[in-house]
């Protein structure tokens, strides 16, 4: 006879409990499992939600454009003659006609000293005072301007070169720069500015101790009032002068802003008359179209896409059946196929070309679209018209962007649906961490308790093993 101990096979004979443990685990983690799923559809949804707000916010930007006056008022300039008077259009200006003739163009002071054979002889030292102001006509008098006068020190052994670069670091309001021709090298000094008030003289402290023998530094004073003429006027500083429709102008600069509102009028040379003609520009506005309707269809699309659901397949999309969603839907496409009383022509969308389609997008009629683009201020109203007694009769563009700075107000729809949602997914990766705790310590107990087993399985194993040896034995020995 022989002795056998029967167990679970638990032990060197036993069964694969890594495997039994495992399906264990795994059917306490069903719960866990569970959870994680339907905080991954939560989070897709969040993720959906996102998608609205960035294409909704695309809307409201393009909205934006439509509501602004600068869209409608948009203005080009141009100038029959822009070699003598060029144009460019800013905010205010308005369509009509300028004409602009110039008599004479705002100058700097220019003077140059005599002609020296070449720029590197040393010429002297000292100091040369500059100091900006105007003159009479008669060069007799020097008003001084409201800047005070500067100071060059010359170095000694300064040649026409480095006292060009002495005159220029000073930044004095003057340019110095050295004109060469055949008669020999020129310091040539002018007035970084144009108009009267940008005169200028210059007086020298001579190292040799005479300051107006036109030798060494004091070659390069001016200072006509005094008699002193060591440099020589190339150029007065004079004012420009223009008649700019029938009126007389005189400006300091050859730049006239604020002449003609909203222009910016450059005079580049005399002319008897130059005409400016400013012209409505529909482009802005046509272009502020196009962009609406690429986001207003962006939307569109993308809420069709995430609310629908496929029969055949059986697939609904990450929004499909969300009440928010929907909502947001149905306003959108119930503002824009609505109207106002305030376009003159046009009352609805499909009036200028923008036909609603039954997918709730829109489609442009470019032959309407070019004929609203002929009547602007109808067009301007139809979009962006305010009624202060009836807001829901307000332009088509004041409309909906009421309708989608609501939607993506802090406490909008948009951000309550998804401030749900997150609250959601933050409660459940809280409870999935409890549920993840609790496995772990059923897995741990689970595996303490097989190894014990397995332990005591494999002792009562071996015993069984002796057992049987001396069974055996004792029947070997009975023969």
């Amino acid at each position: 006879m022989s002795a056998t101990i029967t167990s679970l096979g638990i032990g060197t004979n036993g069964l694969d409990l890594e495997s039994l443990l495992s399906k264990q685990v795994a059917a306490e983690s069903q719960p866990l499992t569970d959870l994680q799923n339907l905080t991954q559809g939560l989070q897709t949804k969040l993720s959906a939600y996102g998608q609205v707000q960035g294409a909704m916010s695309n809307l409201q930007t393009a909205l934006q454009a439509l509501t602004n006056p600068g869209t409608w008022n948009s203005v080009n300039a141009t100038s029959s003659d822009p070699a003598s008077v060029s144009v460019t259009a800013g905010d205010g200006a308005t369509a009509g006609n300028v004409s602009v003739s110039v008599s004479q163009l705002a100058t700097s002071q220019t003077v140059a000293s005599t002609p020296y054979p070449n720029t590197t002889d040393a010429l002297g030292s000292g100091s040369l005072t500059i100091q900006l102001g105007q003159w009479s006509s008669d060069m007799t008098t020097f008003t001084a301007g409201s800047s005070g006068p500067a100071t060059v020190n010359i170095a000694a052994g300064s040649t026409l070169t480095s006292i060009r670069d002495q005159i220029n670091a000073a930044n004095a309001g003057v340019t110095a720069s050295i004109v060469t021709d055949s008669s020999g090298s020129r310091l040539v000094m002018s007035s970084t500015a144009t108009g009267q008030n940008a005169g200028f003289k210059i007086t020298a402290n001579d190292a040799d101790g005479n300051n107006t023998d036109a030798s060494g530094i004091s070659a390069f004073a001016f200072d006509p009032s005094s008699g002193v003429n060591s440099m020589t006027q190339k150029v007065a500083a004079g004012n420009a002068k223009a008649v700019v429709n029938g009126l007389d102008i005189e400006s300091q600069s050859n730049t006239l802003t604020g002449v003609v509102s909203g222009l910016s009028i450059t005079l580049n040379k005399t002319t008897t008359n130059a005409a400016i003609t400013v012209a409505q520009n529909s482009g802005t506005a046509q272009s502020a179209i196009n962009t609406f309707v690429a986001s207003y269809n962006a939307m569109a699309q993308l809420f069709a896409t995430d609310t629908k659901y496929d029969a055949g397949t059986k697939v609904a999309g990450p929004l499909q059946g969300d009440s928010a969603t929907i909502g947001l839907q149905y306003m959108m496409r119930t503002i824009a196929g609505g109207s106002t009383t305030l376009g003159g022509a046009f009352s609805r969308l499909a009036d200028i070309g923008l036909d609603p389609q039954a997918d709730g997008t829109l489609k442009v009629d470019s032959t309407k679209l070019t004929s609203g683009l002929n009547n602007l201020a109808d067009l301007k109203n139809f979009f962006m018209g305010t009624d202060k007694s009836n807001s829901s009769n307000s332009g088509l563009a004041q409309q909906l962007q009421g309708f989608v700075d609501g939607a993506l107000s802090i406490d909008g729809q948009l951000s309550s649906a998804q401030q749900g949602l997150q609250s959601r997914i933050n409660l459940n990766n809280t409870r999935a961490n409890d549920l993840q705790s609790h496995i772990d310590l059923f897995s741990q107990r689970l595996r303490d308790r097989y190894n014990a087993l397995d332990t005591q399985m494999s002792s009562l194993n071996s015993l069984a093993s002796y057992v049987n040896q001396q069974m055996t034995i004792l029947n070997n020995n009975a023969h």
